[in-house]
């Protein structure tokens, strides 16, 4: 029932966020929905396009000249004389651009794109029109994602220009039925979900949006929770205020009050939180002492007549009608704003919040992109690129379009050619590029000494297996280096086979040193051999830290710790990524700065669960993708 209610919040979320667009289509960057194509997606849609936005649909194979602007290419061929002609996010002013399948939209697109929204204007064109430049243009973003668990998300730059969040992947159509269609009217269900404003109530919403106010209060509680969610960048905070504002504006209130910050709470700074916020303080326990009763009561006032009495109970009634009327800001102080937008906040958040955010790149991670070898660029099949210039061999193909466009311009300038053909030199020719995916091997160093026996070696066995199972369905391959006593071991090499993963990792005992240095020094050589095949290597550590066994398989705990920082430093020089798995009964800070020369993300887990250590390395290797 519980999930049932949590649905039912976020597709009135969604609904009335196509009501913000109307007030303010580009004020709060606009919105991101994550939603696979279907029944959900399309009601959503059908809603939007009730607005009466003007709204723009850029197709995933669009250039960057039809999307800013450039030559009219067929009529510059026709005339002989340079035509050029508007690009879309031109056409887009003061409405919204509609981006399908948004994962997968170029980064040579979303810079220019994320640039016209910061600046409100286009960026200049290579041959510049007469016309003046800047051109001037306002628009909102919705990006519809259509990315799966193991797809790349949408762009880190244009997520942080969106300020509406929603992921409607786990709605069912029948979770929004009663809401959008049954329940409301029989004869005219669109009309009464309210989704479309009328004209004059939309005026009316926007010049209230354009007066509203919030407090200095309010907004110092917006940002400490944006802060205590771990959000770093300083444009969520405004966005959140923008679409507080909104939703005040949607009311036709003239301040900020508390459920328009719980609005922006759920839909702006939940689904941006990196780390869940430290629990406040008891201010109960601190009150301050000269709040008990004082020895000597000053003398009570007299008591009041009861014709007094009637007149002043009618001037507060009268007066308390009037604030309500008046829409007042809230009184609350940050502390209190504060725990109420976090508790809205972490309302909205899934309950496995904690595995999710762990793994993510952190601040200190220095260049470990964890891309390197994860893409490459062909020039004969995959996801297509922009075109460069280049000749065409025997591995680039021409591309034609391109090579007219670059050729266009200097028709005037190439003297000599017949009327009705076009003059191509070897400078304008352009090579089409595609992006290529390669595989990925994650490289499993499990600590099987005395120390890590101790800690549920089995579990750990079991996670491996999980991982096994959930990378032979991705054709991902697996490597695994068990490291004990006085030498490490190449337990399997890199394989899809999961009968033979399963028959290495059966017969593994524990016991003796931990030579983690070798295990390390290992790892770092089959990296390195995979990367020269082409195949991204990700490390995963399962240890405790507690390194005892040198490179030589001498014991003694500090040149064995200084010969595992040494080669935890050579790999973060890699530039792949890496999560260290802390199997110690409680987190040891050793072991974290282990974690941090390596480059990698750091996860505690002191009571060692199979799927939750299985589910930790796949969101690493989904992080590497």
């Amino acid at each position: 029932m519980a999930d049932d209610l949590k649905g039912l919040e976020t597709w009135n979320d969604a609904m009335t966020s196509l009501q913000l667009l109307q007030i303010d289509p580009h004020g709060f960057g606009g919105v991101w929905l994550r939603a696979p194509f279907g029944p959900v997606r399309e009601q959503w849609l059908q809603h939007l396009s009730q607005a009466e936005l003007n709204t723009v649909k850029l197709p995933g194979n669009i250039d960057i000249e039809r999307l800013l602007g450039g030559i009219d290419l067929s009529l510059t061929l026709q005339s002989g004389r340079l035509h050029m002609q508007p690009g879309l996010l031109q056409l887009a002013d003061q409405g919204l651009v509609l981006i399908s399948m948004a994962e997968r939209f170029s980064t040579a697109l979303v810079a220019p794109m994320t640039q016209a929204m910061d600046t409100q204007s286009l960026p200049p064109l290579k041959i510049a029109p007469q016309e003046e430049y800047p051109i001037r243009t306002q628009f909102g973003v919705v990006a519809l994602d259509e990315s799966m668990k193991d797809d790349p998300p949408l762009s880190p730059a244009l997520q942080e220009r969106l300020g509406l969040w929603f992921d409607l992947e786990d709605l069912a159509p029948s979770d929004i039925i009663g809401v959008s269609m049954d329940s409301l009217n029989q004869y005219n269900a669109q009309e009464a979900v309210s989704i479309r404003i009328a004209a004059d109530a939309l005026a009316r919403m926007k010049q209230a949006r354009s007066e509203i106010e919030w407090t200095d209060e309010q907004a110092l509680a917006v940002c400490i929770t944006a802060q205590g969610l771990g959000i770093e960048s300083l444009r969520i905070p405004t966005l959140a205020l923008r679409v507080a504002s909104c939703h005040a504006a949607l009311h036709l209130r003239k301040h900020v009050n508390d459920d328009d910050l719980a609005f922006a709470a759920r839909r702006v700074l939940a689904p941006r939180a990196t780390q869940l916020p430290a629990p406040a303080e008891n201010a109960s326990d601190t009150e301050p002492e000269n709040s008990a009763k004082p020895d000597s009561e000053p003398p009570a006032p007299p008591e009041p007549s009861k014709d007094e009495e009637e007149a002043s109970s009618t001037d507060e009634s009268e007066e308390d009608s009037s604030t309500e009327e008046e829409d007042s800001p809230s009184t609350l102080s940050p502390e209190n704003l504060q725990e109420m937008m976090i508790a809205a906040a972490l309302a909205s958040l899934p309950p496995d919040v904690l595995d999710g955010l762990l793994t993510k790149p952190g601040r200190n991670l220095g260049n470990t992109s964890g891309r390197s070898g994860q893409f490459r660029t062909g020039t004969q099949r995959g996801r297509p690129l922009p075109p460069r210039p280049g000749r065409p061999d025997g591995n680039a193909r021409l591309h034609i379009l391109a090579t007219l466009r670059a050729a266009a311009p200097k028709q005037r300038l190439r003297s000599g050619t017949q009327p009705g053909r076009v003059a191509i030199r070897a400078e304008d020719f352009h090579v089409q590029r595609y992006q290529q995916h390669s595989s990925s091997c994650l490289i499993l160093a499990l600590d099987a000494s005395g120390s890590a026996a101790l800690q549920r070696l089995a579990e750990a066995k079991g996670a491996v297996e999980l991982l096994l199972q959930q990378s032979y369905a991705r054709r991902d391959s697996v490597c695994i280096v068990a490291f004990k006593g006085a030498q490490a071991q190449l337990l399997l090499p890199a394989t899809r086979s999961l009968v033979r993963a399963k028959r290495a990792m059966t017969g593994l005992p524990g016991g003796g040193g931990t030579p983690l240095a070798l295990a390390l020094k290992m790892a770092c050589e089959q990296a390195s051999q995979l990367q020269r095949q082409g195949v991204t290597p990700i490390l995963v550590v399962l240890s405790d830290g507690r390194a005892n066994v040198n490179l030589q398989g001498l014991g003694g705990r500090p040149q064995a710790q200084a010969d595992a920082q040494l080669w935890a430093a050579q790999w973060r020089q890699t530039g792949h990524r890496a999560l260290w798995i802390d199997t110690s009964l409680q987190p040891d800070a050793q072991v974290q700065k282990m974690a941090h020369i390596m480059g990698g993300s750091y996860m505690p887990m002191p009571q060692v669960q199979a799927q939750r250590m299985a589910t930790a390395m796949d969101n690493v290797r989904r992080l590497a993708a």
